[in-house]
């Protein structure tokens, strides 16, 4: 699943790709977008924020009827969501055709988007519509880390499981880096908020964690890059605890799972699963 670090990569390839460039081409394949052709625009920055990907264009003339020349193509790639850049005639090999939703042309190269969402085209100026009401983020410039514990202190009753999952506060964590820095914290999923020890130290790992995996695809959480000795909890249940032996548990609720490991944290409230 993508979380905030693997956006981040995702917007260095379109930026390696297409940064600076003008497109010789584009196409949409989803209803809302089908007509628009950016053929002659340039392609000014590639960003992300949290899980959502801001491509940044000049169009070549005003465009609508407030005159705009600055855009953004907003895309997001929830839990199954790529972009892929190849060279000119290269195949796209990456997923199959019927997944694709648009295509970006460049002198050098193509970028492909795959399976997006709520892929949109809109005035660089209202990006806010879009991202505004995420949370700070940790591998962005604007990282405001007191800012994200005063946003995750705002619902002392929620358990901090999904209080760090809801992107209004923290905008980039996903399951994995949820489920590995509880572990690390010592901390079980169903705590309230207003339980946990030193929230700020909490948040500071989540950085750390995410910016640490900035510039690589594989994630790891324990220092290691081998396979199979990446993570400490997540994704292995009923293995065990390279801590103290005690299998990990797994929990799912609806399309949330969580990774925990029952001695490491210990649930007071008695809350978590039997």
């Amino acid at each position: 699943m993508p979380e905030g670090d693997t956006v981040w990569n995702t917007a260095r390839v379109l930026e390696r790709a297409l940064g600076g460039a003008r497109l010789t081409g584009s196409e949409f394949r989803v209803p809302r977008l089908a007509t628009i052709d950016l053929t002659g625009w340039a392609v000014r920055e590639s960003a992300s924020r949290g899980k959502h990907l801001l491509l940044r264009l000049a169009a070549p003339e005003p465009v609508g009827p407030g005159g705009v020349t600055g855009w953004t193509l907003h895309s997001h790639l929830r839990m199954d969501g790529a972009w892929r850049a190849y060279a000119p005639g290269e195949r796209w090999a990456a997923r199959p055709a019927h997944l694709i939703r648009a295509v970006l042309r460049a002198p050098d190269a193509v970028a492909v988007g795959y399976h997006l969402h709520e892929l949109a085209l809109v005035p660089t100026a209202e990006e806010d519509a879009l991202v505004g009401h995420l949370g700070p983020d940790p591998l962005g410039a604007d990282w405001d880390a007191a800012e994200a514990v005063r946003r995750l202190a705002a619902r002392p009753e929620a358990t901090i499981s999904e209080a760090l999952l809801d992107q209004r506060n923290l905008a980039g964590v996903g399951n994995l880096y949820k489920c590995e820095v509880l572990f690390l914290r010592g901390v079980s999923p169903w705590t309230p908020v207003g339980a946990v020890p030193n929230l700020a130290g909490t948040v500071a790992l989540a950085q750390r964690l995410l910016a640490a995996n900035r510039g690589r695809w594989t994630q790891s959480t324990t220092g290691s890059l081998h396979r199979g000795q990446t993570s400490y909890v997540y994704g292995r249940r009923a293995q065990p605890c390279r801590r103290c032996g005690t299998a990990i548990r797994k929990e799912e609720l609806g399309e949330r799972v969580t990774y925990w490991c029952p001695a490491c944290q210990p649930d007071p409230s008695g809350q978590s699963p039997r």
